[in-house]
């Protein structure tokens, strides 16, 4: 009979029949007994009051009730731990026990009761099992070694535990190996900074040589292990990979990925130039395809994998888009992750199979799918310039079909195809307009209003059809309505004097009686150009638009290469950092890919170069008109109005200063002041080039580095709680090197020598980069200035508050400890400047509520000398413009750890000699911005 009869029983007084039972001198009885204990504990039931019974049942040479027991043991140990010290001499007898699986037996349960009491008993029978003759023993006691170390992270220390896991790495059995470096692993993952797995040539090939002979775990472990070491040349690197190539053909995904890790990490190093180079790239293809017969949830898994890999090295899959095309049976997560990979993967080589494939899909009942085919073939003309035209009759095609939501997310696509290829396709417009009826999602709503106002000069009805939107205006969503809203007044421009009334119109929809802000003030800054300057305005808002590029949903390069360092684990599939996701007080690592070599200058194939863009040129990307900001400064910015001053008013109108001055004037005067039909000239001079590029207008050369600000220095250590020492200091940053300066003074009637230094963990990592060198003996009364180099490489805490720094002094009287303030300004560091596509990208990129305000009050600065001093503290201006008389910085800087903050800076004109600045700080840690804006003050003030 199966063990299910212990789960049927529901006998009333049963606690009191086993514990009869677990006492009986029949060993049968007793097992029995234990068994019925166990499935009653399994289903939920309360059995703690058998536990010194069952304690008793451990002194037994039966290993199937020894189990049991142990099992028992785990469970309720936590909640008897007094009760648990009485098994304490049998785990200790039984890690002396001559059969091996006993003694692991033992080992494993003693690291799974994490109980503090006992705890310290078990170090001995542990440390005997580290050392055990039988390699199975050996294997178990490495992983409990982790355990502990959870459990309590001092003992293991103190014990030499750590030291005896190291040894591990060099033991003679493979699974041994596998599992110090898991133990290593794993504690090292709780203690990012402990430089645990000091990895060096000798150990790799220790574990390059365990590789080959443990269990596909033990392999995964291993290769983990490597992908976080850094090769000391392109040799190296050749070396690892000819050894880890191999298990690109092993039956676990799971090692397949681990090595694809690996391997792409050290690619990194090698030279294109080299055979190898190209070897390694076919045969990394062979075991990516075999991935994607796996069963979906696989399959899934790996496409997201592929994803990275696509766009970090393109070339590996690029003669594989067969295998990326779409089953009938797939499910829709697999479909839509395959259709992303085959647009990566559509070059001119293989793009009419690809077209022909989404044409395919796009007749398919699946509506998410179908949508995702028909924006795939929009990609596809974007991206590679040869196929445009067969794309757009494609979609032609689609749209005479009449299924709405084909015809939508046609009209969409369409829009941005019009975008990349000015003047080139603009006679399916007509079609277009036939459709006008049945659009009723706001996506494609905004895309048919886009393309009506663009090219209203082309449509004979352009005015009525956008009546005929203007009619629901405010049942609209804000994407329409803002769209709705630019499109007149483009078709103002083209046409005054027809659609005088019609732009008047929709201006009062915007500013009176929405609550939107986004649209209102949209709405004011083109009621403010068309009353003050038509010519001004038409140059603004009929701007030539500069061309969207084909990539706009490309994981940023440096998150791409974080992300390689994570193929095969949950950062892959999320395409998001662990530290997006893992929360906890475990630190989490910034991994990156090791630096290039100089002959592997670019991870760019030909095939992915954009179509059409000359070689080196780089083209301007645009955020999707969905996205409100992008969609306000790629439409309406254009660099400033040169020309004789405007008649119309005294206030020089130009992009860079939208709303010039007096908004109030104009929000006081709700008629609007209509420009006659004359004031528009019939030809305007060239079109203007980029709006975004003269949003911010940059002052060249702001200032000149004269290191960062340095406070005056402070008492941190009083001689009365130092016996007799006194110590002052201030922290500094020159040249990117950061100090500790120091002023010791001995107010003691003996002489002071042999001082040393330490610092506690910190949240930044900043340690001593040197010792705490004072030459000679400090005699009574006698001071001395030391300047201690730092570094940030040292063990990280959080601390609060997250600037605090705890020091201990040592000298031949005494160690003294004291705690000070740094400012966060030491740890900017010098390349902190972004680039200003990357600022507008990230700052929209940061969700909203980690912005934070800040006011500094009276500033004695004015906007040039502000951003003089802050460059001096590497704090960057961006970009810089003027609106409505007050100055606008945009500010960035990075600190050491690699986070980066934005700062938005409004110098408003306070009296005459001080400023007040409105700070706006956007961080993905926003536990740092209070800080950031102490050192803001700080500067500015001092």
């Amino acid at each position: 009979m199966t063990d299910s009869k212990y789960f049927t029983t529901t006998k009333k007084g049963e606690i009191f029949e086993l514990k009869a039972e677990l006492n009986s001198d029949k060993k049968e009885k007793k097992k029995e007994a234990v068994k019925k204990v166990i499935a009653s504990m399994t289903v939920g039931k309360d059995v703690s009051a058998l536990f010194p019974d069952v304690v008793n049942c451990m002194q037994t040479d039966n290993l199937e009730l020894k189990k049991l027991v142990y099992l028992y043991l785990m469970n309720y140990a936590k909640s008897q731990p007094d009760m648990a010290i009485m098994a304490v001499n049998t785990f200790v007898k039984d890690c002396e026990d001559p059969n091996p699986l006993i003694r692991a037996l033992a080992v494993r349960t003693m690291g799974c009761i994490r109980v503090d009491k006992i705890t310290e008993y078990l170090c001995e029978p542990l440390r005997k099992c580290l050392k055990d003759e039988d390699p199975y023993v050996r294997k178990t006691a490495a992983v409990c070694v982790a355990k502990l170390h959870d459990i309590n992270a001092q003992l293991v220390e103190d014990q030499g535990f750590l030291d005896t896991l190291k040894d591990l790495i060099s033991d003679s059995n493979p699974m041994v190996v596998a599992n110090a470096v898991a133990a290593l692993s794993e504690i090292a993952e709780s203690h990012p900074s402990s430089n645990l797995l000091d990895l060096n040539p000798q150990s790799i090939n220790k574990l390059l040589t365990a590789l080959n002979e443990c269990t596909e775990w033990g392999q995964i472990f291993i290769l983990d292990c490597l992908a976080n070491y850094t090769p000391k040349d392109d040799r190296e690197a050749q070396s690892i990979c000819e050894r880890v190539t191999p298990r690109l053909s092993h039956a676990n995904s799971a090692v397949v990925l681990s090595a694809v890790k690996v391997l792409m990490k050290f690619m990194e190093m090698l030279s294109k130039d080299l055979d190898y180079y190209g070897t390694l790239l076919k045969k990394l293809a062979p075991p990516l395809v075999t991935l994607l017969s796996a069963e979906p949830e696989l399959q899934y898994v790996a496409l997201r994998n592929i994803n990275l890999i696509v766009q970090k090295r393109p070339e590996i899959l690029k003669h594989e888009m067969k295998v990326f095309f779409v089953k009938y049976n797939d499910p829709i997560y697999v479909k839509l992750e395959k259709l992303d990979i085959m647009i990566r993967l559509a070059s001119q080589a293989n793009i009419a199979q690809v077209l022909a494939e989404l044409k395919e899909y796009a007749t398919e009942v699946d509506v998410d799918f179908v949508r995702k085919a028909v924006r795939a073939i929009g990609r596809c003309a974007i991206k590679v310039e040869q196929s445009a035209e067969r794309c757009v009759s494609t979609l032609l095609d689609l749209i005479q079909t009449k299924v709405n939501y084909v015809v939508q997310e046609a009209i969409v696509v369409i829009k941005d195809i019009f975008r990349k290829y000015p003047n080139k396709y603009e006679s399916v417009i007509a079609t277009l307009c036939e459709n006008l009826d049945s659009l009723d999602e706001p996506e494609a709503r905004a895309a048919m209003i886009w393309i009506v106002g663009e090219y209203a000069e082309r449509i004979d009805n352009a005015d009525e059809l956008l009546e005929s939107f203007l009619e629901g205006f405010h049942d609209e969503s804000t994407q329409v309505q803002l769209q709705l809203l630019t499109a007149i007044v483009k078709l103002f421009l083209k046409k005054p004097t027809e659609t005088q009334e019609l732009v008047q119109q929709v201006l009062s929809l915007a500013t009176q009686d929405s609550d939107n802000p986004d649209l209102r003030d949209r709405g004011y800054i083109y009621w403010r150009l068309l009353s003050t300057d038509p010519v001004a305005a038409k140059e603004v808002v009929l701007a030539e638009k500069p061309l969207i590029s084909e990539e706009t949903d490309l994981i940023e390069p440096t998150l791409l290469d974080e992300l390689i360092c994570y193929i095969g684990t949950l950062a892959s599939v999320y395409h998001k950092p662990p530290s997006a996701f893992v929360e906890g007080g475990r630190g989490v690592v910034h991994k990156s890919l090791p630096p290039r070599t100089a002959s592997s200058e670019s991870t760019e194939s030909p095939e992915t170069a954009p179509a059409g863009a000359p070689p080196g040129e780089q083209l301007d990307v645009i955020p999707t008109q969905g996205d409100l900001l992008g969609d306000l400064l790629n439409l309406d910015l254009g660099p400033p109005v040169s020309g004789p001053p405007l008649a119309t008013s005294s206030v020089q109108m130009g992009a860079v200063d939208l709303l010039g001055s007096g908004l109030d004037s104009l929000i006081g005067t709700p008629n609007f002041v209509s420009p006659p039909a004359t004031a528009v000239p019939a030809n305007l001079g060239a079109p203007m080039g980029s709006g975004l590029s003269d949003l911010f207008d940059l002052t060249s050369g702001v200032g000149t580095l004269s290191g960062s600000y340095v406070a005056p220095k402070a008492v941190w250590l009083p001689a009365m709680k130092a016996k007799g020492l006194e110590i002052s200091g201030t922290f500094t940053r020159q040249v990117g090197s950061i100090s500790m300066d120091l002023q010791l003074t001995n107010k003691a009637l003996q002489v002071m020598t042999d001082f040393a230094i330490q610092f506690n963990r910190n949240s930044f990592g900043l340690a001593p980069a040197a010792p705490l060198q004072v030459h000679a003996p400090l005699s009574p009364n006698q001071t001395v200035e030391i300047s201690l180099p730092l570094n940030t490489v040292g063990s990280v805490m959080k601390m609060e508050p997250l600037n605090n720094l705890q020091v201990a002094v040592k000298n031949n009287i005494d160690v003294f400890y004291f705690s000070t303030l740094y400012p966060l300004h030491i740890l900017f560091v010098e390349d902190g400047k972004m680039d200003r596509q990357m600022f507008l990208a990230t700052w929209k990129d940061i969700p909203n509520e980690n912005e934070a305000q800040f006011q500094i009050r009276d500033c004695p600065l004015n906007a040039e000398a502000v951003s003089s001093r802050l460059q001096s503290s590497n704090i960057f201006t961006v970009a810089k413009r003027n609106v409505e008389g007050q100055d606008m910085l945009y500010q960035s800087l990075k600190l050491t750890n690699g986070i980066w903050v934005l700062a938005e800076l409004r110098i408003q004109p306070g009296n005459p000699s001080f400023m007040d600045l409105e700070l706006s700080l956007k961080c993905r840690a926003p536990e740092v911005s209070q800080h950031v804006y102490q050192a803001y003050e700080t500067i500015l003030k001092n």
